[in-house]
Order: structure tokens, then sequence, then C-alpha cells
């Protein structure tokens, strides 16, 4: 599988605050920012158009499942990195002071799928999710 083979994911979300959203996602992330309005904000997340949409009443913090020790948030979204991306991007938002819902750490150790992962929110709560494979092949392993 090669990234140029993946069409671009469209993903919209609910903020209390676009400016804050702007702040997150443009400062923080790096994502390049495009079209926007006075209720909405378009983001360059690695290729793919996330949307932040200005919906106070639409937030709130997601369930959690148990996953490898750790309450998952059900509801996230995110993106598969390369292992040094990943690793560049977890020391600039430990540095930056982000409260992980989950600290960087390479979960399924040793057995399929193992992948390197973290979760945050941004300030709204919307739950993301970082991750990385040593062998990208390993994405869908059983």
């Amino acid at each position: 599988m090669t990234e140029t083979t993946i069409r671009p994911f469209h993903l919209a979300f609910p903020v209390d605050d676009l400016t804050a959203a702007r702040d997150f996602y443009k400062g923080l992330l790096g994502c390049g920012e495009g079209r926007s309005s006075e209720e909405w904000i378009d983001f360059n997340f690695h290729g793919h158009q996330i949307v932040a949409h200005l919906a106070p009443e639409e937030i709130g913090a997601a369930k959690t499942n148990n996953v490898d020790g750790h309450g998952v948030p059900c509801r996230h979204f995110g993106l598969v990195m390369a292992m040094d991306e990943w690793q560049e991007t977890a020391d600039r938002l430990t540095a930056a002071g982000i409260d992980f819902i989950i600290e960087p750490y390479v979960r399924f150790k040793g057995e399929p799928g193992e992948q390197a992962t973290m979760f945050f929110t941004d300030p709204a709560g919307n739950a993301i999710e970082l991750k990385a494979f040593k062998n990208l092949d390993q994405l869908f392993a059983t």
C-alpha cells in the first residue's frame, strides 16, 4: 500500500471557538488553512480535508472502550504517520504541554499490528489519535 493510492478523506467536526481551533490545528499541528468563514475553517490535515464547524452545542466528551489497558475514546479521528514524523510530533506536543488522554507509547508490542500511538484532544474536546507503524503492512494485521 502506498500513500499515492489513498484518496483524501473529508471530516467535519464541531468546535466552540474558531480562534482556538485555528491556533491548535494551524499553529500547533501545522495544518495548512484553506477556505473559511465566520462559522467554519478548512484545514489540510496531511493531505486530508478536515473542517472545524462552529457548533458549541455539539461538543462533548466521547465515551471510551478499553484497548490494550487504556480508555480509548470511541469517537476520534487521526492519522497514520511515518515513525520519525510521529516521534517528532510526540516530542513537539509534549514540549507544548499537551494533556494527553493516552501518552505516546507502543501498543500491541510483539504482536501483529504493533504501533506507536498517542491520544489527545483539541480545545473543543475532539479526540485525536496519531499512530505509526515500523512496517505499514501491519496496518490491518490480525
